[in-house]
C-alpha cells in the first residue's frame, strides 16, 4: 500500500478527527496513511497530529486517545472539522454497543453537524471480524442524519484506507461546492 505520488497534488487543505474507542487501530491507521508502513504504536495519551497528502487534499488528521477519561476531551479537536473517521475494532463485538454509544453522543456535537462520517470497520484480517454490514447495523447508522460510509479496513496492511479516503475526499470536495 502506497499513496501514487501523481495523486499529490495540493489544492485543498482540511481537518479531519480520528475517533473510536481504545485499541480500534486509530494509530495504526493514521500513521500507515503517513507513511506507507506499520508503526510501533502505544495507546494514545492526549492526540497525534499528522498530514496526510491525498489526491489534492491536505487532510490534517487529529489521532485523539480513546479510553474512556480522554473520550468528553474529543469535543475539544471539533473545531473547523470537515470530517469525522470513526474507527472501530470489528474483532471486538463485546463492545460494538459502547462504540455505537460513543459515536451518536458524539454526532450530537454543534461542530459535527452535517460533516461526513467515514468508519472504518478496522482488524478485518482477525478471524472473529465483523462485517462492515454487521458493523453499519450494530453502529445504527441508519439513524444517522449527515452522510456516512462504512469500509472495511486493515490498518496493518493498509487494506481499504485508500477506498475510504476516496469517499471522505469526494464528500468534502461536494461540501465545500
Amino acid at each position: 500500500f502506497t499513496l501514487e505520488p501523481s495523486l499529490v497534488l495540493t489544492d485543498l487543505l482540511c481537518c479531519v478527527s480520528a475517533v473510536g474507542l481504545d485499541a480500534a487501530g486509530k494509530t495504526t491507521l493514521l500513521y500507515r496513511l503517513k507513511l506507507a508502513e506499520v508503526v510501533t504504536t502505544i495507546p494514545t495519551v492526549g492526540f497525534n497530529v499528522e498530514t496526510v497528502e491525498y489526491k489534492n487534499i491536505s487532510f490534517t488528521v487529529w489521532d485523539v486517545g480513546g479510553q474512556t477519561v480522554i473520550r468528553p476531551l474529543w469535543r475539544h479537536y471539533y473545531t473547523n472539522t470537515q470530517g469525522l473517521i470513526f474507527v472501530v475494532d470489528s474483532n471486538d463485538p463485546e463492545r460494538i454497543k459502547e462504540a455505537a454509544d460513543e459515536l451518536h453522543m458524539q454526532l450530537e456535537e454543534d461542530a459535527l453537524r452535517g460533516v461526513p462520517v467515514l468508519v472504518f470497520a478496522n482488524k478485518q484480517d482477525l478471524p472473529r471480524a465483523m462485517s462492515a454490514s454487521d458493523v453499519t447495523e450494530a453502529l445504527r447508522l441508519s439513524a444517522v442524519q449527515q452522510p456516512w460510509f462504512v469500509q472495511s479496513s486493515c490498518a496493518v496492511s493498509g487494506a481499504g484506507l485508500v477506498e475510504g479516503l476516496d469517499w471522505l475526499s469526494d464528500r468534502i470536495l461536494k461540501n465545500r461546492s
